[in-house]
């Protein structure tokens, strides 16, 4: 009996993983989100070859550009199903190759419903990089770096939208933009190699002491129809559905503007080439990279999320307004957008906030629920954007495709402006958590 005991005290109790194998694994799932916001906004800097390739107008372009979203939307439920029944590796593989199809899809058709369904296959397939990159986060970090984590995925998601702002206009200038999707698909292939070599699910699949919480640990991995009758339950508490609407004026905003509409609206307005009008939404981009570990960080220092949140929401709300309808040159318009951009931000303290709002057995579902609302605002924004820009149109064409008056994008550009001052509203009346589990 007593050797017995002796032989259980002199088992170690396993360590914490070393950093750089932390880093490493959830580099990985950054790198496919990196990917993912690569592929979302690259439609906006060549909106003239699409709509002359395709022969469409701004309302299609919308709509072609809104079916990533579309896809991307109804697979947030299933993939917190899938991230703890199949786990992160599975489903970056898995990922990886379904968004290379896609971007093939796209890439070879000249068919618009064709490119559409490769859009949409891009959109689904891509759904799972930000859910993975933060149940990783949970497993591989200590809870206190979660919002600090979620600020550095987000700005890896930011360094593939800039990617696929100058770097990638100046590519299809150069090789057409078909060339370039194929490249585009064989990096993501490379992305998935590395999941398969590098990623795995939990630390203690390494024999280290796993950082995620004990209950989410023992819980049983969640069945679709679970999450579903989760999924209404999470609105009965009352910051869910405020943050949840309130994503929208943040990630509808940068992703309408800088990720399809912003380009031919600046050529437009102060007559630049496609390269320079992509270089004023880079900067947009790096200033929303930077500020958003910066945001979640100091939400994590200060000990309080709502100030930062409704803080980035204000100046946002204010920014936006004074670029669309105050007679700037293109300097100061420049200025303005990198400040309004930095603002937007703090959109990432709300998925920390969000699931200390709620029991921690919903961590999957809140998870998939804030994406639905970040993901509502281009899914709407995009093509109505374009439905009211096609009412407005004058007739005239520039390059083969149709042009749009600076009025016209005022016009339609009301409904960033609008849905930003919502999202102030609906902030205001969060409750803060004090950056602690509340329910």
């Amino acid at each position: 009996m007593n050797g017995a005991v002796a032989a259980v005290r002199s088992e170690p109790a396993a360590l914490p993983p070393p950093s750089w194998l932390s880093w490493s694994v959830w580099a990985v799932a950054a790198t496919f989100y990196l990917a993912a916001f690569y592929l979302r906004t690259s439609p906006a800097v060549m909106t003239t070859e699409l709509m002359r390739d395709f022969g469409i107008s701004a309302s299609q372009l919308g709509q072609f550009s809104a079916f990533y979203f579309y896809a991307y939307i109804l697979m947030q439920i299933p993939t917190g199903v899938l991230v703890d029944s199949w786990g992160a590796r599975r489903l970056l593989i898995g990922g990886s190759l379904l968004a290379a199809l896609g971007t093939l899809m796209f890439a070879l058709t000249a068919s618009y419903a064709i490119a559409s369904i490769g859009r949409a296959i891009v959109g689904a397939s891509t759904a799972v990089g930000w859910v993975v990159t933060l149940k990783l986060a949970t497993h591989w970090f200590p809870k206190s770096r979660f919002a600090m984590l979620s600020g550095l995925g987000l700005m890896m998601g930011n360094i593939g939208a800039l990617f696929a702002q100058v770097p990638l206009r100046l590519l299809v200038e150069h090789y057409g933009w078909r060339a370039v999707a194929i490249g585009s698909a064989a990096c993501v292939l490379a992305i998935g190699a590395a999941a398969w070599a590098l990623v795995v699910n939990d630390p203690s699949d390494r024999h280290h002491a796993s950082y995620a919480p004990a209950e989410l640990r023992q819980a049983h991995a969640p069945t679709i129809g679970r999450m579903l009758r989760e999924f209404p339950t999470l609105f009965t508490f009352r910051n869910t559905w405020l943050i949840f609407l309130a994503q929208g004026g943040f990630v509808g905003a940068m992703l309408s503007f800088t990720g399809l509409w912003g380009p031919p609206y600046l050529k437009q307005r102060f007559a630049l080439s496609s390269a320079d009008a992509a270089a004023v939404c880079s900067v947009m981009i790096v200033a929303w990279a930077a500020a958003s570990p910066l945001a979640g960080h100091f939400s994590d220092v200060l000990g309080r999320r709502k100030p930062i949140y409704l803080g980035g929401a204000i100046v946002a709300a204010i920014g936006w307004m004074v670029m669309f309808y105050a007679p700037l040159p293109l300097a100061i318009f420049t200025g303005v957008a990198a400040v309004t951009s930095f603002a937007c931000g703090a959109v990432v303290v709300a998925f920390a906030f969000a699931k200390e709002s709620v029991p921690v057995r919903f961590l999957g579902t809140i998870s998939g629920a804030v994406n639905v609302g970040n993901m509502l605002g281009p899914t709407l924004l995009q093509p109505s954007i374009g439905w009211v820009l096609d009412r407005h149109w004058s007739g005239a064409f520039a390059g083969g495709a149709r042009a749009y008056s600076v009025e016209a994008f005022h016009t339609a550009f009301a409904l960033i402006a609008g849905w930003a001052v919502l999202s102030c509203i609906l902030i205001a009346f969060t409750e803060d958590t004090a950056c602690r589990q509340t329910a």
